[in-house]
């Protein structure tokens, strides 16, 4: 079988030279890169030329070039996000500051081929976003061994699963198998042959993650400990930037907060805010704040079938559609309590209740809890039971990919949720 696998698989690799070279982002980067550079030099040179204006302008685009795709290509692994939706956007703000850091530093530019460069860049990126979303289906061979048929679900990925050790005429773009399954000296030396021919070999419970945005809770115990540890630099970057942000935001959210506060009370008199206990950072319990959304005395009312409920008074579904009520937890981020970005905090009862029943809860507070997060963003506005196990299983694939990125694409997609009022209740 091994000789087998070594004559079909010397002349066959898991995709064509061609499909390498043209699908690969390293191509796409350097070939946008060259355009992006060498036609608005071009376009300086026909111009009444000026050599420190023209390198300082073709240097400038460039930079903005690279720093935009690289930006779009590291929002764009995440599961459920389209690099279409922020090239636009990426493009636009890396020029754009590009160009106000080159005026505020008073270097000499030139506006025009800056101008091309972006309109360039804009159509190189989207051509080669379309061609590859065209041709790079991922087609994915499936060793059948262990529970790999848990992971292997999702329609996104042409699933090819294998019979024998021996890819034969398959052309895949990578191999999943259960590497925490027995596994015959066969399957073993396939395995060590794929990834010798640079064919990528995932772990089918990883991949499955990568796929879904979700770290399944009876997964959890066989994570090792060494793969969870977040970055303990970006957490101080983090929390400076938390801050900062929020000292920065406090002279537009408080005239929101007052003209909020005098529409609760018009609602319902009572309190303005809610306080309530949660549990946080490394497991210390702090008080929340929020605006207040529920009647002082709703009686014996409760959430309906359909998901209505009488106890939110009518200000409160307005402020809890468009997240208004969350606003005064900026004053928790100011304390340290909490981040504008992380896993929402629970309340100690029921956080006690959980780590009875899933021992690794705990382990959920590693990180700062936040206003707005990756479960937040992915299922919606939920109560504390309903769709908790799945809340969780998002909180966790947040803490292991702890990074500036996911907080980037976290931060667009909760600005898109507070203008549209989706996954509120």
């Amino acid at each position: 079988m091994q000789m087998t696998f070594q004559s079909s698989y010397g002349r066959l690799r898991h995709s064509r030279w061609y499909e390498r070279i043209l699908l690969s982002f390293r191509t796409n980067l350097v070939l946008g890169f060259i355009l992006t550079t060498i036609v608005p030099a071009f376009w300086e040179w026909g111009r009444d030329w000026n050599a420190l204006g023209a390198v300082t302008t073709i240097v400038a685009s460039g930079i903005a070039y690279l720093v935009a795709i690289s930006a779009v290509h590291a929002i764009s692994r995440f599961p459920g996000t389209s690099a279409f939706f922020y090239i636009l956007p990426f493009m636009t703000v890396a020029y754009l500051l590009m160009g106000i850091l080159l005026a505020a530093c008073q270097l000499a530019f030139s506006p025009e081929p800056m101008i091309v460069s972006y309109v360039i860049s804009l159509v190189a990126v989207y051509t080669g976003y379309l061609i590859g979303n065209r041709y790079r289906v991922r087609k994915i061979a499936i060793v059948p061994r262990g529970r790999v048929e848990d992971f292997c679900k999702q329609h996104v990925v042409d699933w090819r699963w294998l019979r024998e050790p021996d890819l034969k005429d398959l052309r895949v773009n990578g191999i999943v198998a259960d590497l925490k399954s027995e596994m015959t000296p066969e399957w073993q030396r396939f395995l060590a042959d794929c990834m010798i021919r640079r064919i990528p070999v995932h772990d089918a419970q990883r991949f499955h993650e990568e796929l879904t945005g979700k770290v399944g809770l009876d997964h959890i115990y066989q994570n090792p400990y060494g793969l969870l540890v977040t970055n303990n630099n970006y957490e101080i970057f983090k929390r400076a930037v938390d801050f900062f942000v929020a000292l920065l935001m406090l002279p537009v959210i408080l005239p929101v907060i007052g003209i909020a506060a005098v529409l609760i009370k018009r609602d319902d008199p009572g309190p303005i805010f809610f306080r309530q206990t949660r549990s946080g950072f490394q497991g210390r319990e702090f008080d929340v704040y929020k605006l207040r959304s529920m009647y002082v005395n709703p009686g014996d009312q409760t959430p309906t079938a359909d998901g209505e409920d009488p106890r939110i008074t009518r200000i409160g579904k307005k402020l809890r559609k468009y997240r208004i009520d969350e606003l005064p937890q900026l004053f928790n981020v100011l304390k340290g309590d909490m981040s504008l970005i992380g896993p929402r905090p629970e309340t100690p009862s029921l956080t006690a209740a959980y780590e009875r029943d899933i021992p690794f809860f705990r382990y959920r507070h590693v990180v700062r809890p936040g206003i707005t997060g990756w479960a937040q963003i992915e299922q919606g506005y939920v109560s504390e039971v309903e769709g908790s196990k799945r809340k969780l299983e998002y909180d966790f694939y947040y803490i292991r990919n702890f990074s500036f990125w996911i907080d980037i694409l976290i931060l667009i997609r909760t600005i898109k949720t507070v203008f549209t009022g989706s996954g509120a209740r």
